[in-house]
């Protein structure tokens, strides 16, 4: 699984623990506000609906800021749009310490989902074009697993900060820790340097899609982009339906105290951690689209059983490992699959879209999560939610080509500047290029 590490180059080394260290950071932010959500529902005796639209808008500004976030890696280069975007989110998460209401929070919180979907995307990038093909995918799976890090990070200052400071104070601080991804930048800038792929791409070839947002909806591109979206979409909804929520249904339904909130967690994220690496043994073994169909199936199974069989709390503790390794498989998986749907001078935009303008739409399955628990409980809400996501992840990936071990070095791509992607056989030979290849379109 880790032999790739160990015939990786020293700038591969480096490009991957600076997105890891990113996307660990970005994880630490993000988590946060779940974990604080039950605070804020007594402190400023705000309706659970109104907590989840604010995670509804920092997932619909982050779809912007990937979208975005994307195209600016195109345009100023990989390192340096990664550099910026963790500064902004880290910023924005700093000052919503301060917040000193419901209204400034979201504010705020929007800001914050503008950066770090902008952070994913360039990361993706980035390493996609960093990492020799055939490591790709164990790659991209490995470095997601930062995420699990994050989230545990997160979980552990919180619970920290519950234990040593009253609530009223608690949230802040943690949220002030969230500066903290500032200081990665300077590691950042000193240590990585722009992939060879992007440099290498003459200034004339590149300039009329590297400013263009709207070149994935080009005809060569539209239907793979419209796949991306509704892939995108399941995958956010599945996930963001059941992360969301989790702390708030652990603690009032199951009546968990913060400590006990904090085991279970710990066993998810734990499980998490691992199914990235899971993925990452598979992705280049198996492929990329039978992988994410894979951990979408058992993701629908293991959501349904969490919360609607009559599970005691030793039994839900256990039941949360298979939880988070089947939810890290998708988010895993994504990031190589889509940076291999789009030329190079597009790729940073393609994958910012696809993976972060789910969002948009997926934002839509916390907000339902809170007002279909006022009809039937939050844990049948989280769960039909949550399998609803993961069923339209189920019917993308059918329809999307399998792209593993795609080279990447050609200045167009893997098909030629505007070429649609290959379309190939899910058991076709991971190295063999695709004809069209030969034949790019024009430009």
């Amino acid at each position: 699984m880790f032999d790739w590490y160990g015939s990786s180059t020293p700038m591969e080394r480096k490009t991957f623990w600076a997105c890891f260290g990113g996307w660990a950071l970005d994880a630490l932010d993000v988590q946060l506000f779940s974990l604080v959500i039950p605070t804020l529902l007594g402190l400023w005796q705000i309706s659970r609906a109104e907590a989840g639209l604010i995670t509804g808008v920092t997932l619909v500004a982050s779809a912007l800021g990937g979208w975005v976030g994307g195209a600016i890696s195109d345009r100023i280069g990989r390192v340096r749009a990664l550099q910026v975007m963790i500064l902004w989110f880290a910023t924005a998460t700093g000052l919503s310490a301060l917040a000193q209401d419901y209204h400034q929070l979201l504010a705020l919180k929007a800001l914050q989902g503008l950066g770090f979907g902008g952070e994913w995307a360039a990361g993706v990038a980035l390493m996609s074009e960093a990492i020799r093909p055939r490591h790709r995918g164990r790659a991209l799976a490995s470095v997601q697993s930062a995420w699990a890090v994050g989230w545990g990070a997160s979980v552990l200052l919180f619970t920290l900060a519950s234990a040593l400071l009253p609530p009223e104070i608690a949230w802040r601080a943690v949220f002030a820790i969230g500066l903290a991804p500032a200081l990665l930048v300077v590691w950042v800038r000193r240590n990585v340097t722009e992939p060879a792929v992007s440099q290498g791409r003459p200034r004339a070839a590149r300039a009329p899609v590297r400013t263009n947002l709207t070149a994935i909806f080009a005809p060569a591109h539209l239907r793979v982009t419209l796949v991306g979206l509704l892939l995108g979409t399941g995958a956010h909804g599945g996930y963001y339906a059941v992360t969301s929520w989790l702390p708030t249904y652990l603690r009032t339904e199951r009546g968990l105290s913060t400590l006990g909130t904090g085991g279970a967690l710990a066993v998810i994220i734990v499980a998490f951690f691992c199914g990235c690496l899971a993925a990452a043994a598979l992705l280049d073994r198996i492929g990329r689209r039978r992988t994410v169909g894979l951990f979408a199936a058992a993701c629908v199974v293991v959501v349904l059983a969490y919360v609607f069989l009559p599970l005691s709390d030793t039994a839900a503790l256990l039941l949360g490992f298979p939880l988070g390794f089947c939810a890290a498989g998708i988010p895993a998986s994504l990031g190589a699959l889509f940076s291999e749907l789009y030329p190079s001078g597009m790729r940073g935009t393609g994958v910012g879209f696809c993976y972060n303008a789910g969002r948009v739409v997926s934002a839509a399955f916390p907000v339902l999560v809170g007002h279909l628990s006022d009809h039937v409980g939050l844990g049948a809400a989280i769960g039909i939610d949550a399998a609803v996501g993961y069923g339209l992840v189920l019917v993308a990936v059918l329809m999307l080509p399998e792209t593993r071990a795609i080279d990447l070095s050609e200045a167009g791509g893997p098909a030629g500047p505007n070429a649609a992607p290959p379309i190939r056989r899910p058991d076709a030979h991971p190295s063999r290029r695709h004809p069209s290849l030969a034949h790019p379109a024009a430009h």
